[in-house]
């Protein structure tokens, strides 16, 4: 019963001439792995894929925060003037906000990470007026953060 050969045998078979033990190696036998070029080859083209991806993901995400911020900031102060339209008096805090169910909660500032660390902007009491003021209610509300923008205004100033 004779079998046929595989590629390797019959390569050997035809090489193998009694002139001595002389061996080609065949290219299905070098190909068992990737030589250690063409592993830094590989691994240098994916440093420079990661070097050019890692920052413009950043950068979306630092946009996408400022983004969430400016829209924080537009529903807080709309529901600031919708209390004063309402009741004719600003909110003595941001939490009277919620608990008249303007607000559900206070949002996070995407910047510090916290709703705690939002900057109430007080009324201002009248300057002609010589009545007491009492009770100046909350007219505006900014960012606790220090930070720069991507467009360099400080956060706190938006």
């Amino acid at each position: 019963m004779t079998s046929t050969p595989g590629v390797r045998e019959r390569l050997w078979m035809e090489l193998n001439t009694g002139i001595g033990e002389m061996r080609i190696i065949s290219s299905v036998e070098r190909n068992n792995g990737f030589t250690l070029i063409e592993i830094l080859i590989v691994l240098s083209i994916i440093g420079i894929l990661l070097g050019l991806a890692v920052p413009q993901y950043q950068m979306s995400v630092r946009r996408a925060r400022e983004a969430v911020l400016k829209e924080n900031l537009f529903i807080m102060r709309r529901m600031i003037d919708q209390y004063y339209q309402d009741k004719h008096k600003y909110p003595p805090t941001l939490q009277s906000l919620v608990e008249e169910n303007y607000l559900k909660t206070i949002p996070i500032d995407p910047i510090t990470g916290s709703n705690q660390t939002w900057v109430e902007i007080r009324q201002m009491p009248p300057v002609d007026e010589y009545v007491p003021f009492e009770n100046p209610g909350v007219v505006d509300v900014r960012s606790g953060s220090e930070a720069r923008a991507l467009d360099g205004t400080a956060y706190n100033t938006w």
